[in-house]
């Protein structure tokens, strides 16, 4: 005897077949359709071909996948409507994309994100389409996992992967439709552990995308759920089993941590705190990948001394600083991780390692920030080399990561190399030349950094043009490798005109200052209303009494502005010698006459102004930068300095064309051959070692 099935799934119910009430039922299966219940019932209407059904069953369902739906939207095809309630989408989650999607959670993310419980979110994976709340968790999960690099479209018979920007679309569209299921239900009034979560990967989805208003939203949105589930108290967690307990313990935690972070890097305020026990290895039995909750403590631990006072301090709301304090918050970060990562993957331990010195980093910007540093302070993390220490243990550590190691945690970490990196630049500026050429130093440190943020996620990101258009403002000498052995303060290469009134041709006799320069580095910097006090000073001397005439000389000497160049310049001299032949080293460059027109010699660089560049980028950490440019030579000063003589109507007194900065590292290497007679130096001087990236 055979049990009356209460309702039809939707399609045997459009197809006016008998259903078996199973998901999926049998006939589904076998004219592999997606099995749904979402049809309201209504009247019987007029029969018709069954095969004519099933093809337009086929087209809409087709229509409604993800696959379908990127397509449309990067083609800018109109795609069908979502539902006009606010149901589900048939066929937009399907079981292979939930079951893909959790697979790379738990293989890649889990030991960082330690949230879920594979058999509960496997379960609930099964009633995802009746059950609103699991539905959302689901796709903002799978929206989470689809902007991860290395995770593919499931499913996917159009070949999308390998469009470019298709794993960003197919996470919008599933954000979108977990916004939109999400208002048919008040999860605000009643909410549960799975609208907290789904909250948080919403959080990672904006966060992921650069869309950091809607991020802090919804972060600040799940730790307000948090506070409503009462997970801020340690009595709460006796309410629950052993493995929800565990799961809402690390939930905590983990808001704790991400909270902290975004409040550094973006300037918000803390809501959580540290009030309930941490987590522990045995704390659920059940988890087959316990054994690396030792990391994601570590993690915690290493956040925790950074609370409402330091928070406050960095918002510059309160002002009750001391050398004191942050020595001690120093110390505390260089003794929160032991000197060998044990139970940890390698993702856990490219995470650790990257935020011990990027909140190294961090403390030592307040420092800043108060006036505390001084170039002779017994503490060296009070002084100003002490990011260049920073950065070569993390260019250290970071040689020995993955790259996907390291891509897994997203743009956060490539935020924090960025911000290492831009304190190193600063101070650079302030330090001496390398006085050991054959070993590795802070600009070595520096250009490893460049060519990390280029590798990482193939440098698709906003920090690697505002790094490189940084060091290009702050180091000209870094991007323009002629200039690498000329001191960065250094004034124009001599007072007189070299080519008036002496030499082989004029019969001259030379000059007894001829070839010699010397240049005293101020001893003050004032940036702002703050004023850094560096003691000492370094005097620079080229004395060399028969100096014969280098090609870098040119290459010294400030780009002409127009008419400025022309005939008021003090230091014309008379046009003697106007040939091009006299300027061995001009050929590479193109140059504009008097009248406006150009030599064309196939190496024409673009011609740009540096202050436009730099005012199109986005205007993302401004505030940031502001703190880091405390103590950064400013361009005005620069341009103030006295320019080397230039020959009236020679072809050196004709204007050089302004290179822009290179927004890119292969622009980068293509400068250095084009002015190296194709020698290409990598990152410590050696031909081969550019192409020794320690990624596996």
């Amino acid at each position: 005897m055979s049990t009356s099935v209460k309702r039809a799934c939707d399609a045997c119910h459009r197809r006016k077949v008998k259903c078996d009430g199973i998901n999926p039922c049998r006939n589904c299966s076998s004219a592999q359709l997606s099995c749904t219940y979402h049809a309201i019932p209504q009247k019987k209407g007029p029969k018709g071909s069954r095969a004519k059904v099933i093809s337009e069953l086929r087209e809409t369902q087709r229509q409604t996948t993800l696959s379908s739906k990127v397509a449309n939207r990067i083609n800018g095809v109109h795609s069908p409507p979502c539902s006009p309630t606010l149901s589900p989408t048939p066929g937009l989650l399907t079981t292979e994309m939930m079951k893909d999607c959790i697979e790379f959670f738990f293989a890649n993310m889990y030991p960082t994100l330690p949230i879920l419980h594979r058999g509960r979110i496997e379960y609930q994976a099964l009633n995802a389409e009746t059950n609103v709340d699991n539905y959302c968790l689901l796709t903002s999960l799978c929206a989470f996992m689809m902007i991860q690099p290395g995770m593919a479209i499931p499913g996917d018979p159009m070949g999308l992967d390998n469009h470019p920007g298709a794993n960003l679309v197919s996470g919008n569209l599933l954000m979108e439709e977990t916004l939109r299921v999400r208002k048919s239900y008040d999860y605000l009034e009643a909410p549960t552990i799975n609208s907290l979560v789904t909250s948080f990967f919403l959080f990672g989805c904006y966060f992921g995308l650069e869309l950091h208003n809607k991020a802090w939203f919804h972060l600040r949105e799940a730790t307000t759920l948090a506070h409503i589930l009462g997970m801020q108290r340690e009595e709460t967690y006796m309410e629950f089993d052993t493995v929800d307990a565990a799961r809402r313990r690390r939930l905590y935690w983990l808001l704790f941590v991400t909270e902290r972070a975004y409040a550094l890097q973006r300037h918000r305020p803390l809501s959580l705190q540290a009030t309930i026990n941490l987590p522990t290895e045995h704390d659920d039995p059940s988890d087959t990948q316990a054994h690396h909750l030792n990391g994601f403590i570590q993690l915690v631990n290493l956040f925790r001394p950074f609370d409402d006072q330091f928070v406050a301090l960095w918002n510059k709301t309160r002002s009750d600083c001391s050398t004191s304090y942050l020595a001690a918050l120093q110390q505390q970060l260089t003794d929160a991780l032991p000197a060998y990562l044990s139970n940890t993957t390698e993702n856990q331990t490219a995470d650790l390692r990257t935020s011990q010195q990027w909140l190294r980093t961090m403390v030592w910007q307040l420092s800043i920030q108060n006036g505390y540093l001084s170039s002779s302070h017994d503490d060296p993390s009070m002084t100003f080399h002490y990011p260049v220490e920073i950065a070569r243990d993390l260019v250290a550590m970071t040689s020995q990561f993955s790259q996907s190691s390291m891509e897994v945690h997203g743009i956060g970490l490539i935020e924090k190399l960025f911000d290492v990196a831009c304190s190193l630049t600063d101070v650079l500026s302030l330090l001496p030349a390398n006085p050991q050429p054959f070993t590795l130093g802070p600009r070595d440190h520096l250009h490893q950094f460049m060519t990390l943020l280029s590798i990482l996620r193939n440098g698709d990101n906003r920090f690697l043009p505002l790094l490189l258009s940084k060091v290009h403002e702050v180091l000209p000498t870094l991007t323009n490798p002629m200039l690498q052995t000329v001191p960065d303060n250094a004034p124009p290469m001599c007072e007189v005109d070299i080519f008036e009134g002496f030499g082989p041709i004029m019969g001259g006799p030379i000059p007894s200052n001829y070839g010699t320069v010397s240049h005293t580095m101020p001893t003050s910097i004032n940036s702002g209303s703050d004023s850094f006090k560096i003691t000492g000073s370094v005097e620079f001397k080229l004395e060399n009494p028969a100096l014969q005439y280098d090609k870098r000389v040119e290459e010294l000497s400030s780009p002409s502005h127009g008419p400025e160049s022309g005939d008021s310049s003090p230091f014309a001299s008379p046009p003697v010698l106007g040939s091009q032949m006299e300027f061995p080293g001009l050929g590479q460059y193109a140059f504009n006459d008097l009248n406006g027109h150009g030599s064309s010699n196939g190496h024409n660089l673009p011609s740009t102004n540096i202050g436009s560049f730099v005012e199109n980028l986005p205007n993302f950490k401004r505030e940031f930068e502001g703190s880091l440019g405390l103590i950064s030579v400013p361009s005005s000063s620069m341009n103030q300095m006295r320019r080397p003589p230039l020959r009236q109507n020679s072809s050196s007194s004709y204007g050089i064309q302004q290179q822009i900065p290179p927004r890119s590292i292969p622009e980068y290497h293509t400068l250095q051959r084009a002015n190296s007679n194709g020698q290409e130096m990598g990152l410590t001087g050696d031909h081969n070692r550019a192409s020794e990236m320690p990624f596996r």
